[in-house]
């Protein structure tokens, strides 16, 4: 199939585009937000009264349910500089099918927290609990919004608008999607070395 046909003419490429911009924003307001949380995390835990606990072992399989979903997404991203539709409407699928996986091996971990009375606030918990489940949480959370994210572009590869000539909206979702990558990856580091 000629491509040439349906494929609209390539956007402008002068400077960075708002959205770019708006994005890269973004980004950095999120990661002040965990520095904030992962510094309030070492201060707290060295006033005391911090209960030590084993991470659950499934913090690792969500960690590899992410890292394959960074590298579909990449495939997705690689496939629309190619003009293979398919292969980006594949891959967009197949990250949005990962990224829900990890968001269920994440309410896993967190019913094994409560299975081992790891409870978050109230009077039978413990501060290391409650950042536990709040670092989890709040990273969830970005992750259902780069799942949103996922699913405007992936409809826009169906309407032909996700080609090597408008690469913006994938390459922003591969930017942002990379990045929760990464922030999970860090967190996950640091829980290891902190716990």
């Amino acid at each position: 199939m000629d491509t040439s046909e349906i494929l609209p003419e390539k956007e402008p490429g002068a400077g960075t585009h708002p959205l770019r911009f708006l994005l890269w924003l973004m980004m950095v307001s999120i990661t002040m937000i965990f520095a904030a949380y992962t510094s309030a995390y070492i201060v707290r835990r060295e006033e005391g009264n911090w209960l030590e606990f084993e991470l659950p072992a499934r913090l690792l399989i969500t960690t590899i349910i992410l890292a394959l979903s960074s590298a579909t997404v990449q495939w997705a991203y690689f496939s629309a500089r190619k003009d293979e539709l398919r292969r980006v409407q594949l891959g967009l699928i197949l990250t949005f099918v990962l990224g829900v996986a990890f968001l269920v091996g994440q309410w896993n971990v967190w019913a094994d927290l409560v299975q081992n009375k790891i409870f978050f606030g109230g009077v039978d918990s413990n501060p290391s609990g409650s950042f536990l489940y709040v670092l989890t949480g709040v990273h969830a959370f970005h992750l259902i919004t780069g799942l949103i994210f996922l699913l405007i572009v992936l409809r826009k590869s169906l309407n032909y608008q996700v080609h090597s000539r408008q690469m913006l909206s994938i390459g922003n979702v591969t930017i942002y999607w990379h990045f929760l990558g990464a922030l999970w990856l860090y967190l996950y580091l640091f829980l290891l070395l902190n716990h």
